[in-house]
């Protein structure tokens, strides 16, 4: 595992940033790729999905399983993720 950056030194998207950065390739090998778009004032991360992940099947699962439960256990206070177009 990649070490986290130290919560306290580094804002928010800089964290959510760094973790969407290890998830990337797994996404990048099936011909797709994530954008971090924002952070709302809730904490709710959202992100854009390209290339293969457009339109996929399995893209909500990735979304879901993937993306939100890594970010929501190695982000503390990120509240929610969520694709938009």
């Amino acid at each position: 595992m990649a070490p986290q950056p130290d919560t306290a030194e580094h804002p928010l998207w800089e964290q959510v940033a760094f973790v969407i950065e290890r998830i990337r390739p797994a996404v990048q090998n099936d011909g797709g790729d994530i954008e971090l778009v924002e952070i709302t004032p809730q904490n709710a991360v959202r992100i854009r999905m390209h290339g293969a992940c457009v339109g996929c099947p399995s893209a909500s699962m990735t979304l879901r399983i993937g993306i939100e439960r890594n970010l929501k256990d190695r982000v503390p206070g990120v509240t929610a993720v969520e694709a938009v177009e």
